[in-house]
């Protein structure tokens, strides 16, 4: 019951606290569960976000419900999600019935401006963190870039193009490297 508590508090506390959706929210994360908690590893987390990212629903639910589902199975799972979802579900209820008279305050518009700026660091900064603490070789750096580009130019040129696209081209281009890389190691050597 206690590590249920300790999960409920620790998602509440995040939904609670970190504005700007879930990426903005995966430095925190991180933060918590691997650094300070322990409850998952570093490599975990980079893989389970990979995965948060590509199913259905926003990346921090799908983190919160994957390291809740980890230490106490369906239970933990619940909790950790509703530990997410219950601080914002109430914020963006309240805003929403006082949206127009709320954003016409000044000091109100000029914190929004500044959380802007401030998600955009925190996202950032938790793209900095996996990428230090991923591990290195020059295929993983190629696709790295070629991601990175792809979307400069996409949005530079204001393409609409779905950033699943990109993810899906470095899969495939993941399969491909892995199969033939895998077929040249069964291979045996030409004498």
């Amino acid at each position: 019951m206690k590590k249920l508590l300790s999960l409920f508090f620790v998602f509440f506390k995040i939904g609670l606290f970190t504005f700007g959706g879930g990426y903005a929210m995966l430095a925190l994360i991180e933060d918590i569960c691997v650094e300070k908690r322990k409850w998952i590893t570093h490599e975990e987390m980079m893989d389970i976000t990979v995965i948060a990212e590509s199913t259905p629903g926003p990346i921090a639910i799908n983190l919160a419900t994957y390291v809740g589902y980890k230490l106490r199975k369906l239970p933990g799972a619940l909790i950790a999600t509703l530990g997410m979802i219950i601080p914002s579900f109430c914020i963006i209820f309240l805003i929403s019935q006082f949206l127009d008279r709320f954003l016409e305050i000044k000091w109100v518009s000029s914190a929004f401006q500044g959380i802007k700026i401030a998600v955009a660091i925190l996202i950032i900064d938790a793209a900095v963190k996996m990428i230090r603490k991923m591990k290195k070789n020059p295929f993983r750096i190629t696709i790295m870039i070629a991601a990175l580009i792809s979307m400069l130019v996409i949005n530079m040129l204001a393409l609409h193009v779905s950033s699943l696209v990109i993810m899906f081209a470095g899969a495939a281009a993941g399969l491909i490297f892995y199969a033939i890389h895998g077929r040249c190691r069964k291979e045996p050597a030409v004498k």
